[in-house]
């Protein structure tokens, strides 16, 4: 068995050649039934991303063998949930076309990717090139802590391989809609590589409540991957063929990320948090720092005007402090200047609105 690093434009062409996309679909009702048995945390849960570092092996068993071997670490950090690159078992195959890396659901990648996640009670994304149905797709199938299929994600845009634009990923079907899949820590959403030229399929899964979305691609991703973040006011995690993957908070920073010597990290996510406005509200980081000391995280990012609060005690939840303290989110707040703008639109006056924030002062502590 042969292996190799490979450039970033091999990973790439490996990408649009060997990955693959279906209906994009979510599994029936029963499927996405949470085991019982499985932890429940609340909104809280210790995420895990890892990257391929650029090797790719000459077989799928190779490939699969490699990332078992990096999940077997991650492991050991007691993870919610792992994210793996995406369709991680064709890169550097050789010998395939790449219809034959394409793999059954449930199949070989899935059986010992499922066995792990059962024995460790956590979730896993694991991105590969899937036949169903009678198509080829570049698919993220998610399994949940009892090792079950809850659902899959089939890339939505798969890119053309031909100057024609009639062939994709060399055999690869686009999904459809997108779809959310509702773990026990939180509601969440796929895109994939390509994906990330399309804002309508972000939007769409912020629309639907996603409060985080995992991205496996073949590249980085660069500064698009944050400008969503930023815009939706959801994390994303992404996991990477090269050496970057990284977990972007919901105001669009960067606060965990691989390279070519730590190929996976941690971060202790809380999927119930809100970005507010500092309009208002500039007392508020200060007072639930001092209301609930060590259970609350604030992040402040002044230059934006926004601050972010993530309970870090299961016991909280954002929706009792905002009651408590009086606070709205940042969407809350540009609504309400939408619903006034629109009556002035049509000749009318604004009707006065109570806001949680009552009558602070808006630019002062």
């Amino acid at each position: 068995m042969t292996h190799s690093r490979l450039s970033r434009r091999a990973l790439l062409r490996g990408a649009a050649a060997g990955v693959a996309a279906a209906p994009t679909y979510a599994l029936g009702a029963s499927s996405q039934k949470e085991s019982s048995a499985g932890k429940s945390k609340g909104a809280l849960a210790r995420i895990v991303t890892t990257c391929q570092n650029g090797e790719g092996h000459s077989t799928v068993e190779g490939n699969r063998d490699y990332m078992l071997a990096l999940f077997d670490r991650a492991l050991k950090q007691k993870p919610d949930l792992v994210c793996f690159p995406e369709a991680f078992t064709g890169v550097g195959v050789q010998d395939k076309t790449r219809a034959q890396v394409a793999e059954p659901v449930p199949g070989p990648t899935t059986d010992a990717f499922a066995w792990r996640a059962k024995a460790h009670r956590c979730y896993v994304i694991c991105p590969i090139r899937t036949v169903r149905e009678g198509k080829q797709w570049n698919s993220a199938v998610v399994l949940d802590r009892s090792g079950q299929i809850l659902g899959i994600y089939d890339k939505v845009h798969p890119v053309t391989t031909t100057p024609d634009y009639t062939v994709f990923e060399d055999g690869v079907f686009p999904g459809g809609e997108p779809p959310v899949l509702d773990l026990d820590f939180g509601r969440v959403g796929i895109q994939i590589c390509f994906d990330a030229g399309f804002p309508e399929t972000w939007a769409a899964l912020a629309r639907k409540g996603a409060k985080a979305i995992f991205w496996p691609s073949a590249y980085h991703g660069g500064f698009a991957l944050q400008a969503y973040a930023y815009l939706h006011h959801y994390y994303v995690i992404t996991s990477v063929r090269t050496e970057h993957s990284r977990i972007i908070d919901p105001c669009g920073r960067v606060v965990a990320e691989t390279d070519s010597q730590v190929n996976f990290v941690v971060r202790d996510l809380n999927l119930d948090f809100v970005v507010a406005h500092y309009d208002f509200n500039y007392a508020i980081p200060d007072r639930l720092l001092d209301a609930y000391p060590g259970r609350v995280r604030i992040t402040s990012y002044v230059e934006d005007d926004h601050f972010l609060v993530e309970p870090t005690d299961p016991a909280l939840t954002t929706a009792q402090l905002q009651a408590e303290w009086g606070f709205e989110s940042t969407f809350q707040y540009h609504d309400r200047h939408r619903d006034a703008y629109a009556a002035l639109h049509a000749g009318q006056t604004p009707r006065p609105q109570t806001a949680a924030h009552g009558n602070r002062e808006q630019y002062a502590k």
